[in-house]
């Protein structure tokens, strides 16, 4: 598999460039893809790649910004024409050309992100819009909801994400997210798993900064359909990886008469690259079958000697009276590069309906 940087290629500018000189003459194809390649190109990572895309494609566009923005829905047209379209992420500089040369212009952005959404996603390059123009950005993504595209109607909810990763943070839906909880009413019963997933990811980010609503929220569209239960459990995923008693409460998740016993680490002393493993038995001892939420926590120790507790999923299910079940797992202490280890005293915990039990310790070494 290639970088990603490298969907940036001769081959795509060459192809991009017929597609856009058939719907606009005055573009310059050889010029274009020249400055494209002047300079450091080679260096650039993917997102540098796209930004100097997006200043160059300005640079041979008309500089009046709505008759640029027609001429994008033409070529748009075009290449959808031609199948050249793939769903391919390198088309994403459509999106931070509005970004990045309509925030003065708010009526042509708006639809130009209404058009170019149906093509390549747009959630990145609408935060900058929700920042400057608040109340009348979001009363737009609210229109959006209702849109028969359900590419449109998923930005409305993914783009007005409080917390949306690898995107600049909305600190005003943080603190108060009551703005587009319209937004994600009206997509409560969406047809689209799609939208339905990026629904419950807004919901999940609101979770972080205001677990009551979440919660209300919850107790609210409860029973709805399957569909809207299934945005409510991934949509509190936060909430009940941190054991929150009131979304526990929600799902009938009660830890008492569960007995965990003969829980042990296999492997007390692990060396990074390899796996910690350890196993436990479990007993339901009510007379009756009990919902049980399983998870184990990693207490990892940080480069400042402190520990920092990461929880993991083993399992949801339903255990019979007095049901006696074995559970054994491994966790990987392979290097990855989304998470650095660090020698010494570690812990693991398991966590029964959100009730963690004792804590045993382990040792990283090198």
């Amino acid at each position: 598999m290639g970088l990603i940087k490298d969907i940036y290629s001769v081959s795509f500018y060459e192809k991009f460039s017929q597609a856009v000189a058939e719907v606009y003459p005055p573009f310059n194809k050889q010029k274009f893809i020249e400055v494209i390649y002047e300079g450091d190109f080679a260096q650039k990572e993917w997102k540098e790649r796209m930004k100097h895309t997006t200043v160059v494609f300005h640079q041979f566009m008309p500089q009046n910004f709505p008759e640029a923005v027609s001429i994008i829905d033409k070529i748009i047209e075009n290449l959808k024409k031609n199948n050249f379209t793939d769903g391919n992420l390198a088309f994403i500089f459509f999106a931070d050309y509005i970004e990045m040369y309509g925030l003065a212009d708010f009526k042509t952005s708006v639809k130009a992100f209404v058009s170019i959404t149906q093509f390549i996603s747009c959630e990145f390059a609408v935060r900058p819009f929700i920042l400057k123009y608040k109340e009348q950005m979001i009363d737009e993504m609210t229109k959006w909801s209702l849109h028969k595209s359900h590419h449109v109607r998923r930005l409305a909810s993914e783009g007005s994400r409080p917390r949306l990763p690898w995107a600049m943070a909305i600190p005003f839906l943080k603190k108060d997210p009551s703005p587009i909880l319209p937004i994600l009413d009206n997509l409560k019963n969406d047809p689209s798993e799609y939208v339905r997933r990026s629904v419950a990811n807004n919901l999940n980010d609101i979770a972080k900064d205001n677990p009551q609503i979440v919660l209300e929220i919850a107790s609210k569209w409860k029973g709805h359909s399957k569909e809207t239960d299934g945005i409510i459990k991934h949509g509190c995923r936060t909430l009940l990886k941190q054991g929150h008693p009131e979304i526990l409460s929600h799902y009938g998740l009660e830890s008492s008469n569960i007995e965990l016993s003969s829980f042990e680490i296999i492997t007390p002393i692990v060396k990074i690259g390899d796996y910690l493993q350890f196993q436990f038995h479990l007993n339901n001892k009510n007379n009756e079958p009990k919902t049980i939420r399983l998870e184990y926590a990693v207490h990892y120790k940080k480069a400042k000697g402190h520990l920092a507790k990461k929880v993991f999923k083993i399992s949801e299910k339903t255990y019979q009276p007095n049901q006696l079940t074995k559970i054994e797992r491994n966790q990987s202490f392979k290097l990855i590069t989304t998470r650095v280890f660090h020698t010494g005293a570690h812990q693991l915990s398991i966590i029964i309906n959100g009730t963690e039990s004792e804590i045993l310790e382990f040792e990283l070494i090198d």
